[in-house]
């Protein structure tokens, strides 16, 4: 495992190096492939499903940490819902710094359940 540098950053870096922006594709990827292996056999249960979305977005979240985005603030939303057959609407809004910061969705079904990750990455100035 690397260690981090123990050197402070510059206080006033204004843009992140290319190499650390936030990639919304590369991002995706990575929520794609723990939806996929935490929710591969998942089945809708209304008093196990605070506890999935809290251990999904926490994990997501870990996930992106180790990616390298450094000094960005990573917000993950996960929402799960029964798999009725019904439709459903999600939005959101933000507030933000086009150049720096981005975001990425993924839906993730089955025969039980959906459920719908969206990671913000905002850069901390």
């Amino acid at each position: 495992e690397a260690e981090k540098n123990s050197e402070p950053e510059n206080t006033y870096i204004l843009r992140p190096v290319f190499q650390q922006r936030f990639r919304p594709s590369v991002v995706k990827d990575c929520i794609h492939a723990v939806l996929k292996e935490e929710l591969a056999n998942a089945q809708y249960s209304p008093e196990e499903m605070p506890q999935l979305t809290k251990h999904l977005s926490e994990n997501i979240k870990d996930k992106l940490k180790e990616m390298g985005f450094d000094r960005y603030k990573m917000v993950v939303q996960v929402v799960i819902g029964e798999q009725r057959g019904e439709g459903v609407f999600m939005a959101s809004r933000c507030f933000w710094d086009a150049d720096t910061d981005n975001y990425t969705h993924d839906v993730f079904m089955n025969d039980s359940l959906f459920c719908v990750v969206a990671a913000f990455g905002c850069f901390y100035y």
